[in-house]
Order: C-alpha cells, then sequence, then structure tokens
C-alpha cells in the first residue's frame, strides 16, 4: 500500500480533522474551487452555445460561403445575374467539405397594406433551397410549396407581420422598381403562408422568402439565371479555408466571400467571448489556487508535530509533502464534483426551460443558449486539478524547514 496515500486518507477521514481550527478554511477552499468550476463551465458553455447560435443563425440565411458575380455590388440585391450552368452547381466536387450549393436570387421591393408600408428584400429561393436550416424559426403556418407551378406564398418575420398587422393567411400587395428605370414598378400580390422569429433583428425587419421565378420574371431574366450562390461546409472552423478553396475554383468572373467577411463586425464581436472566456478561467483558477494555498499552508502547521515526528523515524521531505499534496488533491476533486453537479445542474434548467432571457437587439437571440461540450468540461477539470497541485508545490516546501528536533522539543 502507498504510505503517503494511507496516511492522507486517514488525515481526511479522522474526527479530529473535521473539528479542528482549520476544518472552516478548507471548507472555504473547497467552496472557492466550487464557484470557480461553476463560474468556468458556465461562461464556456454559455458563450460558445452563443457563438455557435449567431452562427447558425446567419448561415440559414446566408449559408457559409456566398458566390456572385466579381463586382462592387456589396448589397443583398442581386443586380447582374449568374448563369445556373457552373461546374460547382449542384454539387461542389472540386472542394471537400461541402454539404450542400443553392441558387438565390434578392429584389428589393415596399409591401403596403391598408394601415401601413415597409421596404423589403424579397429573397428568391428554387426547389433546391434547404428549408431545414428555417423550420426551427417558423412560429406559425408553414414553408412556401415551390414544387409546383409559379405561387405566390412567402413567408416574413413576425416582426414585420406584425408591423403590417398581417396574419398566417392573408394577402397583401409587394411593388418592385423595374430595372429599366420605368416609373411604374411592377406589383405582386403574395399570400403569407408562414411566419418566422430568428431573433436576428438585420434579417427580421427586412427579409421575405418566396419563388425565384417572381425574381426572374420582374428582372427579365432567363430561367437559367440566378443572382447567386449559397454554400453550406461542413465544419464551421474550417470555413476561412474552405473560403479560399472555393474562390480559387470558380471562374474568374464570379467572386466569393465568406459569412465572417460579410458580417465582419459581428463575427470580430463574437471572438470577443473567447478573451472574455480566457479572462474568467484566468481569474477563477487564480482565486481557487490562493485558497487552496492557504488552507495547505494552515494543514502544514496544524500537523507540525506529525511532520516533526515523520522525519524523526527517516520519512523523507519528499513523502512528507506528498501526503499533504494526497490532501490538497482530495480537497479540490471535491470541489470540482461539487462545481460540475452544480454548473451542469443550471445548463441543463437553461437548456430546457430557457429561464434566462436575452434582448434580440443585443445578442441576436431571445433566449441564452447554452452549449454543453464534455470535451471542454474534463479539458477545464484537468486544467484546474493540475494546475492547482503544481503551485501547491511551492507552499509544500516548507516542509522541508521544519526541524525534528524543535518540533519535538517543543511538543
Amino acid at each position: 500500500m502507498n504510505l503517503e496515500y494511507f496516511i492522507a486518507k486517514r488525515l481526511i477521514t479522522s474526527k479530529d480533522h473535521k473539528s479542528s481550527i482549520s476544518a472552516p478554511i478548507i471548507k472555504i477552499a473547497i467552496i472557492a474551487i466550487a464557484i470557480g468550476i461553476i463560474m468556468m463551465v458556465v461562461s464556456i458553455a454559455t458563450g460558445v452555445g452563443l457563438q455557435d447560435k449567431i452562427r447558425e443563425k446567419i448561415s440559414a440565411f446566408n449559408g457559409h460561403i456566398i458566390i456572385s458575380n466579381f463586382d462592387d455590388n456589396q448589397s443583398e440585391v442581386s443586380v447582374e445575374p449568374i448563369s445556373i450552368n457552373q461546374d460547382f452547381y449542384p454539387e461542389f466536387k472540386t472542394v471537400q467539405g461541402i454539404n450542400h450549393v443553392q441558387a438565390v436570387a434578392s429584389k428589393a421591393g415596399i409591401i403596403r397594406t391598408e394601415k401601413a408600408f415597409e421596404g423589403i428584400i424579397f429573397k428568391g429561393v428554387g426547389q433546391d433551397y434547404k428549408w431545414d436550416n428555417l423550420e426551427e424559426y417558423l412560429k406559425e403556418g408553414r414553408i412556401p410549396n415551390l414544387k409546383e407551378k409559379l405561387n405566390e406564398e412567402v413567408i416574413l418575420s413576425e416582426y414585420m407581420a406584425n408591423r403590417l398587422q398581417l396574419k398566417v393567411g392573408d394577402r397583401f400587395s409587394t411593388y418592385f422598381m423595374k430595372e429599366d428605370g420605368n416609373s411604374i414598378p411592377n406589383l405582386r400580390v403574395f399570400e403569407l403562408v408562414g411566419i418566422y422569429n430568428s431573433g436576428f433583428q438585420e434579417f427580421d425587419a427586412s427579409i421575405v422568402i418566396g419563388d425565384i421565378r417572381h425574381v426572374q420574371r420582374i428582372n427579365k431574366w432567363k430561367k437559367d439565371q440566378v443572382g447567386s450562390f449559397e454554400v453550406f461546409i461542413d465544419d464551421f472552423d474550417k470555413i476561412e479555408e474552405k473560403g479560399e478553396e472555393v474562390f480559387s475554383a470558380i471562374s474568374s468572373t464570379l467572386d466569393s466571400r465568406t459569412i465572417e467577411n460579410k458580417y465582419i463586425n459581428i463575427f470580430e464581436w463574437l471572438k470577443l467571448f473567447d478573451f472574455n472566456i480566457l479572462l474568467i478561467i484566468t481569474i477563477m483558477i487564480v482565486v481557487s489556487t490562493i485558497n487552496m494555498i492557504v488552507a495547505l499552508l494552515v494543514l502544514i502547521l496544524e500537523r507540525t508535530q506529525m511532520v516533526g515526528m515523520l522525519k524523526a523515524v527517516g520519512a523523507p521531505n519528499w513523502s512528507i509533502r506528498k501526503i499533504f499534496l494526497y490532501n490538497a488533491a482530495y480537497l479540490v476533486i471535491k470541489g470540482l464534483i461539487w462545481g460540475n453537479i452544480i454548473s451542469i445542474g443550471l445548463l441543463l434548467i437553461q437548456k430546457y426551460f430557457g429561464i434566462i432571457k436575452l434582448p434580440p437587439e443585443n445578442y441576436y437571440v431571445t433566449v441564452a443558449p447554452v452549449s454543453i461540450n464534455v470535451p471542454f468540461i474534463l479539458a477545464v477539470n484537468a486544467g484546474t486539478i493540475l494546475i492547482c497541485l503544481l503551485l501547491l508545490l511551492v507552499p509544500s516546501y516548507i516542509i522541508t524547514k521544519i526541524s525534528p528536533v524543535k518540533v519535538l522539543r517543543y511538543e
């Protein structure tokens, strides 16, 4: 049997240990460890969850990579058409990691009702559109049926429906300006079949989704002409790499950009979460380690006579230090267990009940999302144990300075 572990276990389970003067300090150290791991796990889960949710929403409405004409037009509105006859459509075979490509076209317009009017971007989509990305945000009704002949079915946001006082089943007029500068706009009457709410104000305030053939007819395009292509990739972490590969694979007359470039301000803001999470983890580990150092010093000073006795019978300094390090490891692990139980419990409550709400105008979501990433949690726990024990080697060095002669003399 490991002698150091045996002695440490006896110290931990002894009744004298629980009633000693170090008991409250030890409890404080355990609580500090628990609070620290709660803060770290919650900050990682909420920070990563918010990042993932916002990326998911932006890609649902734009894809991960957008292929368009090589010009200076950076707006949502399609100006110059692109032939649908491309090597990368409908399947992008030359670049690995791409799971879907869809053709879209956009047109600016104005919705007018009896009581209000709103400027909109009509996003025309076809049968290849990836509706499952939007189904999560559909609050009422259904998605438009684009598999049959051209129809007037569209979906718009809950925000816009409220402003225009529209409900599912209503019909409304939309006016589109002609490209030739004709003063008489094109009129289309659409039927509202679905209402979505993404929580992303930039999309909810303008995007109406319907049949791409309306845009083609208004712009007098051919059936094989579209405004742009939206590309979806398997791994968002490789978006920059895949963006460069896509750019190299397409024609020189076409341009491509990732949603990170298109919405650079949002993604720069999201990167701040990584710094905030790292800062919280650092602070919590420092606080937890300081508490553990104090607790370990108190334990050593309280057991000075035991240290002297062990030295007197020939125990080496390192063996005695290991006894107290085992003791400290027990306290750290106990704090981690309580901290993980509480933090994961809180995250599960938030995930399934959505208690904490967020203002969508600031955070682009209505409920604080969480991402319970088991590898991240295990890494944080392992890192906390390792850092604490490494730093506790320093205060345990005080054991080498304890003289058995002086200790036993004043016993």
